[in-house]
Parts: C-alpha cells; sequence; structure tokens
C-alpha cells in the first residue's frame, strides 16, 4: 500500500517540477489516485482471504 502511494506522489511531485503550475495540482490528484488504487487492492484482497476460507 505505501509504495503504491509512494510512487504515485513521487510522480506528482516530479509532473510539478516538470511542469509548474501555483497549486501543485498533480502531487494532490495522483496522490489520491494512489490511495484510491491501493484500497481497492486490499478490498480485493480481503476478499479474497475471505472466500478461501
Amino acid at each position: 500500500m505505501g509504495v503504491i502511494v509512494f510512487g504515485f506522489a513521487y510522480l506528482g511531485k516530479w509532473l510539478d517540477s516538470e511542469y509548474p503550475n501555483s497549486h501543485r495540482i498533480y502531487v494532490k490528484v495522483l496522490t489520491m489516485v494512489g490511495v484510491a488504487i491501493a484500497f481497492y487492492n486490499i478490498n480485493r484482497q480481503l476478499k479474497d482471504i475471505n472466500n478461501s476460507e
């Protein structure tokens, strides 16, 4: 989970440095996308664990 969020935040930070804007929108949006993907992954794994029991 942490790796996914960190990766998306790092990508957003890099995009903000390459394409500067006043709101740092890339890091904000990509961090939220990373969190959503991480939660989806956890949800999917928990469903698999519950179905295997």
